[in-house]
This record gives C-alpha cells, structure tokens and sequence, in this order.
C-alpha cells in the first residue's frame, strides 16, 4: 500500500513520539508500503522554523532529505493538477498545507497518514 505521510506523522516518526498510533507506526514500517513525504512538508516545515515556532536539530532540507533517505520513503512533488483540485475543494478546512495534502492524496488515491479527523470529511481515507 501506498501512504502519505503529514507533516505531523513525518515529525513524530521521526522523533518516534509515542503519540504516532500503533496504527499508523505499522503503516510506516511495513515493507510493503511506499510512503511518500510530500514537498509541502518541508515548505511548512521551512516557515514554522523561520518564525520560530520549531527548532529541528538541522536546517530543514538536511533534515527532512536524511531522514526522507534514512527511512526510505520517496519524495513527492506539487503538479499542476494539485493545485488546481483546491480551488474545487469545499472549505470544511483551511490550512493552505493540508488543503494541498488532500489534492495530493484524492488525485493519487492515497491514505494520508494524519491525526487530523478533518481530512475524512475530503473522503480521503486517513490512517490513524
């Protein structure tokens, strides 16, 4: 199965939080999954660092590229049709970075892997 990761699922991987679900931990760590990180990650990652509202142990791309490699998940880029589906989208939510994560997940049909219950109401299907 194929997954996509949020932001928040991406950092507490990473940081092997234990408020990652046992659900979405598996998701993550099984051989048979593809998970893909998003641009759109780093991008927030990249403001919230900049304002100050996080400290990552490295500059944002270092750190997202080793841990994109470590983990071997693959990185997915913004098209043209992922930005043009969010104009259709209804505004059941308003963070310019998830509305992009839900066009990147309805055009591919992929799982997001988000604790964010909101993204269901986009009929995407969410892993948590």
């Amino acid at each position: 199965m194929n997954c996509l990761l949020d932001t928040n699922a991406f950092l507490r991987w990473v940081d092997d939080a234990p408020e990652l679900s046992t659900k979405a931990r598996n998701a993550i760590a099984s051989a048979g999954n593809e998970i893909f990180v998003s641009i759109v990650v780093p991008w927030e990652l990249s403001i919230k660092a900049g304002q100050g509202k996080i400290k990552l142990s490295q500059p944002v791309g270092r750190y997202v590229a080793s841990h994109i490699e470590a983990n071997g998940f693959r990185l997915l880029g913004i098209e043209l049709d992922d930005v043009a589906l969010i104009e259709t989208l209804p505004l059941h939510h308003r963070d310019p970075f998830d509305r992009l994560l839900i066009a990147q997940a309805k055009n591919r049909k992929l799982p997001v892997i988000t604790s964010d219950t909101t993204f269901s109401d986009y009929g995407v299907k969410r892993i948590w």
